[in-house]
């Protein structure tokens, strides 16, 4: 069992940046691949960016490619998400997760989500 718990959510304005934190607790943090997901209002959710155990591979979402970037911090359990460039459509809840796969991840851990709200 891993409890997440994400922060650093807030109200920004388009074009200014934003670092989420996701702290693990439980289990061995570093054994798990872990991912940053988001969901908006009406809209699926999105796998915005992945990272493996390691923290040495990443993958992005073409939305986010080149403004966003995970990375971790194992000796803290603590996965992050520097959003940079912020656009309004970056609005939406974001969620870590965590899986015991990382190429094709099934999320078996969840935080409870963190709101980011981009004004434009």
């Amino acid at each position: 069992q891993v409890q997440l718990a994400e922060s650093g959510g807030g109200l920004v304005q388009a074009g200014d940046s934003l670092r989420l934190s996701c702290v693990g607790t439980g289990r061995t943090f570093g054994h798990y691949a872990m991912g940053w997901l988001r969901q908006a209002p009406g809209k699926e959710r999105e796998l915005v960016a992945r990272i493996s155990w390691s923290g040495m591979s990443t993958n992005y979402a073409d939305s986010v490619n080149g403004r966003f970037t995970i990375f971790r911090d194992n000796a803290k359990d603590t996965v992050y998400l520097q959003m940079s460039s912020l656009k309004p459509e970056d609005t939406a809840v974001y969620y870590c997760a965590a899986s015991t796969e990382y190429t094709n991840p099934e999320f078996i851990y969840w935080g409870q989500g963190t709101q980011v709200t981009v004004s434009s």
